[in-house]
């Protein structure tokens, strides 16, 4: 028996006094509207209405019920009113997860214009370069950079990224500038993060480096400081790299042997019901960004 569908079967039963406008007003047969009531009064273990062949009546215990039944009845389709409301006007709290640099620098700004444009909605960006778990930290949506694992996740590309590698022109006037992947074992190397290969790609085939590196942090920061100082070559992704770019003091080597450009994705929990909240984040990405780093 459907709670809910039985409680409102009764109120239409008490309201209308009796069984056969029930059921017209219902559009259910008058034997599945006796039913339902029987199953009611027994799950209560009461008699809700008193029948006779001309009329329906409530009983002291089917009148305190239909007080209490109307009110939850009013509370569920007040409930469901407020998440098609939702559904449909962005509102309520969205939690967006990005990497650190690239959700300060790309992500940030675009939580700016969706707050501004949306202003029933409380944002929070959390920046973390650790995979995460959007459902366990309740998360609504993610940024994430490179190819993504088998998951039950929903995923839309948004852009792409290269990994380049990059040094000061300073630095390579004085040693050099490598010609080829295997080259860079001759050259002093700055390795951000905790990978030990560079990998490249040559002639359709995956080649990998293992450079030794002197100089070594977590931080993109502080390895692209060190090689604008000249401390060696260092691989990036490109976003990192292109304030240095722009400004000169950096530029990219082995651009031929690059592999690939990496997706850029935006990932969220299901497609299914999706809010509006959510919808209006992706299509805000779409509509105002260029996130491919090419």
């Amino acid at each position: 028996m459907d709670r809910l569908e039985a409680m409102h079967v009764f109120v239409t039963v008490a309201e209308l006094r009796g069984f056969a406008p029930a059921a017209r007003k219902l559009r259910l047969s008058p034997s599945a509207v006796t039913r339902m009531i029987a199953s009611l009064e027994e799950h209560l273990g009461a008699r809700l209405l008193q029948r006779t062949t001309r009329s329906v009546t409530l009983t002291d215990v089917g009148t305190r019920y239909l007080e209490r039944a109307r009110r939850i009845l009013a509370d569920v389709e007040e409930a469901d009113g407020s998440a098609r409301a939702e559904r449909n006007r962005p509102s309520g709290r969205l939690v967006v997860s990005a990497p650190v640099g690239f959700g300060r620098l790309h992500v940030g700004p675009v939580m700016s214009a969706y707050l501004k444009r949306y202003p029933d909605v409380t944002g929070e960006l959390r920046l973390s370069d650790h995979m995460i778990n959007l459902v366990e930290d309740a998360v609504d949506v993610a940024v994430r950079i490179g190819h993504l694992a088998d998951s039950s996740l929903v995923a839309r590309q948004v852009g792409e990224m290269r990994r380049i590698v990059v040094a000061s022109p300073d630095y390579l006037k004085r040693h050099g500038e490598p010609r080829t992947p295997e080259m860079l074992l001759q050259h002093r190397t700055i390795q951000f993060g905790p990978a030990t290969s560079w990998r490249f790609l040559r002639d359709g085939r995956d080649i990998e480096v293992t450079p030794n590196p002197r100089f070594i942090s977590n931080s993109a920061d502080a390895v692209l400081q060190h090689a604008e100082q000249g401390g060696g070559v260092t691989r990036v992704l490109a976003y990192q790299a292109a304030d240095g770019l722009k400004r000169g003091r950096l530029k990219i080597v082995l651009a031929k042997f690059e592999q690939p450009a990496l997706p850029i994705h935006i990932v969220y929990p299901t497609s299914r019901l999706l809010s509006a909240k959510v919808r209006a984040f992706i299509d805000l990405v779409v509509e105002t960004t260029n996130w491919r780093f090419g």
